[in-house]
């Protein structure tokens, strides 16, 4: 055990504090479920004390959440104590966290305390927490800033008073490794009853270091790493769970470290945290951004065909993923383009490198990213001029409100007519999907919608992105305006025009519509 490494989850608190808007106590239960399927060792529930909701929120979480330890905060004050005991009372294995600023900064200006009346409050606070269960942890807040003769004072007092977990925290995101280390071996070296304790660390990332602090500080002897997933937390958020995680499992040979961490659930966990926070993923974040597992460079796509650790240190299966994905570019080499059409169904025979890599190049230029449907496309028709749009949305009208049926009205040009219907949804995207439905003869799924503000302001530009099914395949639609319907129309509008072309030109196309004939 002295070699395994405990994850303390903190997004439903540390977490939660930086979102625009509370979470549901529905909301929290999904996210505590599938971070007890995560196996996390520890689950940081809420901060009981703050509000009815959340303390309903720990409570429920206690009481249906089984394997981790079922965590609640509290400051080192008896009605916080005391709140905080009660909703994590059902839980099989509770713990009670109790905090107090120890630097000269908090203790002074925000706390207006001498070091010896912190102590006693200390003292104190943490006796009473174990009245309420046996598993108590302590956190002197800002560690990082205060004093290495009073840190060493308090930890051990708070180890004398009963504390079973010794958390440092780095805060504001102060500290750098080499230094936040030596915080913890001082800890080690200075501490007399060190070893009567787990000692944990929670790294805030403000300096873009909350992953290599604790991992660092995990090397001097921490035993306990506090985190969220997708690293979300106050200001600049907090250590991201799947950069530590990660970080151990691959360098065992420099760390010698485990977790129990099942890591084939990190994808689905983060993408659960993202959608019910509303906190989307950076593309360029680690482990779990859309580009991790990319590949764009020609060189690097030829190396992965050839032997995937050459630019990958970990595989997509070992997060959760089916697989990488290959961004067809300018940048793609032949090797990886032929590799593509190959896996489409195409055979050597049929495919003219040296031509449809000229064609292939030319098309990457003007759209940037090519798609499979684009490349069926190009090998069946003679020229890149063939991917030009056969429908075209001229008009669209949106009603929708309060107490109204949303109603779409479109028209959309096709071979120099025009053409226009109307349908009525749930919401005005839907009703719009439905009304070009009807124009188009299309029956499409769609199977996910996402949509980002890519600029700043009240008119900020609105790009949505559509993936959307077909008997033809699944296909990538996007569509931008300041007008969130708009967007969306010119969005599936891509997709319908992406059919229209394999139809025209995929090897399996199916029958006509009435548009198309």
């Amino acid at each position: 055990m002295k070699n395994n490494v405990f994850i303390f989850d903190t997004t439903l608190r540390d977490g939660e504090q930086a979102l625009p808007a509370s979470l549901s106590v529905d909301q929290k239960i999904r996210i505590a479920r599938q971070l007890a399927r995560l196996k996390v060792d520890i689950i940081e529930a809420g901060f009981p004390v703050s509000s009815p909701g959340d303390f309903n929120s720990v409570n429920t979480i206690a009481k249906q959440i089984e394997g981790p330890v079922i965590c609640g905060l509290a400051r080192t004050v008896e009605e916080d104590i005391i709140a905080c005991g009660k909703a994590i009372k059902p839980a099989k294995r509770g713990r009670i966290h109790t905090f107090i600023g120890t630097s000269a900064i908090h203790t002074k200006r925000k706390l207006r305390k001498s070091e010896e009346e912190i102590l006693n409050i200390v003292t104190k606070s943490i006796k009473l927490a174990r009245k309420w269960c046996d598993d108590v942890q302590f956190s002197p807040e800002d560690a990082g800033r205060t004093g290495i003769d009073f840190l060493c004072r308090i930890v051990e007092t708070a180890i004398k008073s009963g504390a079973t977990t010794i958390n440092i925290p780095d805060t504001v995101g102060y500290t750098i490794p080499e230094q936040f280390g030596g915080i913890i071996q001082t800890l080690f070296d200075r501490v007399p009853n060190i070893d009567k304790a787990i000692i944990a660390v929670h790294c805030h990332n403000d300096l873009g270091l909350a992953t290599a602090n604790s991992i660092t500080a995990v090397n001097h002897g921490a035993r306990q790493v506090e985190c969220t997933v997708n690293g979300i937390g106050e200001r600049a958020g907090n250590a991201a769970l799947e950069e530590v995680v990660m970080a151990i499992k691959l360098r065992k040979d420099l760390l010698h470290k485990t977790t129990g961490i099942n890591t084939r659930e990190i994808m689905r966990t983060s993408k659960l945290v993202r959608d019910l926070c509303d906190m989307p993923v950076q593309p360029n974040k680690a482990i779990v951004g859309g580009n991790a597992f990319a590949h764009s460079s020609g060189i690097h796509q030829d190396g992965i065909l050839k032997a995937k650790n050459t630019y990958e240190i970990m595989t997509p299966q070992s997060i959760g993923l089916k697989e990488n994905k290959m961004n067809l570019t300018s940048r793609s080499g032949s090797h990886m383009v032929k590799t593509r059409l190959v896996k489409l169904g195409y055979s050597d025979e049929e495919i003219d490198m040296e031509n449809f890599y000229k064609r292939f190049i030319a098309l990457a230029d003007k759209k940037g990213t090519v798609y499979d449907d684009d490349l069926i496309t190009l090998m069946e028709s003679k020229n890149t001029s063939d991917l030009k749009d056969m429908f075209k949305l001229e008009y669209l009208n949106v009603s929708s409100g309060t107490g109204m049926i949303p109603t779409a009205t479109v028209k959309i040009s096709f071979n120099k007519k025009m053409f226009q219907e109307a349908a009525c949804g749930d919401g005005p995207v839907d009703a719009t999907t439905k009304a070009i439905d009807r124009v188009t003869g299309y029956t499409i799924e769609l199977q996910d919608y996402h949509l980002d503000a890519i600029t700043r302001g009240r008119e900020a530009l609105g790009r949505v992105k559509i993936r959307a099914k077909t008997d033809e395949g699944v296909f990538i639609g996007t569509g931008t305006s300041t007008d969130i319907v708009e967007a969306s129309a010119l969005g599936y509008m891509d997709v319908v025009n992406k059919v229209a072309r394999m139809k025209k030109f995929g090897k399996k196309s199916s029958k006509k519509t009435n548009r198309e004939r």
